[in-house]
C-alpha cells in the first residue's frame, strides 16, 4: 500500500525534491517486498535524477546521493542471477568508482566478492581480464585507505605474489564471508572461484610446479585432490597452457603462447592507463584540498 501511495504522489506532485524523496521511499518498499525487478527500475530512476544536471549543480550532494545509492545496490545485485556482472560494471564506472574511493571505499569487498565469484563463468573473456586488472589497480591504490580480508588477499596474490599470505587470507575471508549480511550465501562460490585464481596465478609466476606444494597453496586435503583440481584448470581455462608429468609428481608450464597473445605494445597501453587515472586522481585531490 505505501508503494502505490508514493507511486500515485509522484505522479500527482509537482515538487522535484519530495519526488526524489517518494522515490527513496518506494525503493525501500520494493526492497522490503524482495520485489527484485521492481527495485531496480527504482533505482534505475533514482539514477537517472542523482546524474541530472539539478544535482551537478550540487557536487557534495551528488557525491551524498551516489553513495547511498551504491549501498542500496547491494540489495537486488545479490538477489538477482545476473546481479554480480551488473554490480560490477556500475561500480567500476568512472562516476560510481570515485565514489567509492572517496567516501565509502569499504564497498571493495563487495565488488572483490562480485569479481572472483564471476570467475567461473567468464574467466576466459576479455572483458572479465579487464575487470579483473582493474580491480587490482583500485585495490593497490586504496591500500592505505581501506583493509580488509579480503583487499588484503587480493593484494598477496596479485600484488606481492606471497601465496602463502594469500592462503592465510583466504581462511580469513571465508569467515567474514560467512558472516556478512550480503555474501553469506555465495561463501562455498568465492572460495572455489578464489582457489580457482590461486592456482592461475601459480601457474603463471613459475615454470614447473610440484604438485604437493601446490595442494598445500589451496588448503587441499590431498595430492590426489590437488591433481584433479589442476587437470580441471588446465582443460577448462584457456589462459593457462600446461601439461600434468606423473613420474616426478609436477606440472610443466608453457608460456610461450601467453606470451605472444600478450606482446609488449599491449603492456604498454595498459601501465599507460593506469598511471593516466592515477593522475587524474592526484589532479582531483589537489583542486579539492585548494577548494
Amino acid at each position: 500500500m505505501a508503494s502505490d501511495l508514493l507511486n500515485n504522489f509522484r505522479v500527482l506532485s509537482t515538487n522535484n525534491k519530495l519526488n526524489i524523496s517518494a522515490t527513496w521511499g518506494r525503493l525501500v518498499c520494493e526492497i522490503l517486498s524482495c520485489e527484485w525487478d521492481l527495485t531496480l527500475e527504482e533505482l534505475s530512476k533514482l539514477r537517472e535524477l542523482i546524474d541530472s544536471r539539478s544535482f551537478n549543480a550540487d557536487p557534495l550532494n551528488q557525491l551524498y546521493q551516489r553513495t547511498w545509492l551504491i549501498h542500496w545496490y547491494l540489495f537486488p545485485f545479490f538477489n538477482l542471477e545476473n546481479g554480480l556482472e551488473k554490480l560490477s560494471d556500475l561500480f567500476l564506472s568512472s562516476s560510481y568508482l570515485s565514489t567509492i574511493q572517496a567516501s565509502c571505499p569499504w564497498i571493495l569487498r563487495y565488488l572483490i566478492a562480485a569479481i572472483v565469484c564471476l570467475y567461473s563463468k567468464q574467466h576466459s573473456s576479455p572483458s572479465y581480464q579487464k575487470k579483473l586488472k582493474d580491480l587490482i589497480r583500485i585495490v593497490s591504490q586504496e591500500e592505505y585507505e581501506y583493509q580488509d580480508p579480503l583487499t588484503e588477499f587480493m593484494k598477496a596474490l596479485y600484488i606481492d605474489f606471497d601465496f602463502e599470505t594469500a592462503k592465510n587470507k583466504l581462511v580469513e575471508v571465508e569467515i567474514i564471508i560467512k558472516t556478512d549480511f550480503f555474501l553469506s550465501n555465495g561463501a562455498t562460490e568465492f572460495v572455489s572461484c578464489a582457489r580457482h585464481l590461486i592456482s592461475e596465478v601459480y601457474c603463471r609466476v613459475h615454470n614447473r610446479i610440484d604438485l604437493n606444494q601446490l595442494t598445500s597453496s589451496l588448503n587441499l586435503s590431498s595430492k590426489e585432490e590437488g591433481e584433479k583440481w589442476i587437470a580441471t584448470l588446465i582443460k577448462d581455462n584457456k589462459l593457462i597452457d600446461a601439461k600434468i608429468n606423473e613420474s616426478d609428481n609436477t606440472v610443466i608450464m608453457n608460456h610461450a603462447s601467453e606470451i605472444q597473445s600478450n606482446g609488449v605494445y599491449q603492456q604498454i597501453i595498459e601501465k599507460t592507463k593506469g598511471l593516466s587515472f592515477r593522475s587524474n586522481q592526484i589532479l582531483m585531490a589537489t583542486i579539492q584540498k585548494q577548494e
